[in-house]
């Protein structure tokens, strides 16, 4: 997926609150704010850091000490990326998400042996395309 946005959260300085992500999120804050939901009733824990590699803030959210998805900030949204090995790339195609969706995923290079599956968070309506891939994530070992 190309990306004309910048990535936002690169101070190390200024951690990624409430108050900073509405001011970068903006009008996608709400859908934002029912994404950790999701991930709350998926007893998901989230923790933001600062990686040096990246110069940025990134949000790694896991399940049994296991990442599960990579959220990172950019302006007017949230990015949510959830790798796959290769041996799923196939299972992926036959969920309940959206042509377009698959098109977009099916275009994303691989990250070594990995297909990332990123989801743009502008709004709510991607939530469910989103959670039918983080779901089967979690069941994928």
């Amino acid at each position: 997926m190309e990306t004309i946005n910048k990535k936002e959260l690169k101070d190390p300085t200024i951690y990624p609150n409430e108050e900073v992500l509405k001011k970068i999120l903006g009008k996608s804050y709400q859908a934002f704010c029912q994404l950790v939901k999701l991930y709350d009733n998926n007893e998901m824990p989230y923790e933001w850091r600062y990686y040096n590699d990246g110069k940025a803030w990134l949000c790694k959210v896991q399940k049994n000490n296991r990442t599960i998805v990579w959220m990172s900030a950019w302006k007017g949204y949230m990015q949510a990326t959830i790798y796959f090995p290769e041996k799923y790339i196939n299972e992926i195609y036959m969920l309940r998400i959206s042509e377009n969706t698959k098109e977009i995923i099916s275009k994303t290079k691989n990250v070594g042996k990995s297909k990332p599956c990123i989801f743009e968070i502008k709004n709510q309506k991607i939530l469910k395309e989103f959670n039918e891939v983080m779901q089967f994530k979690l069941l994928a070992k």
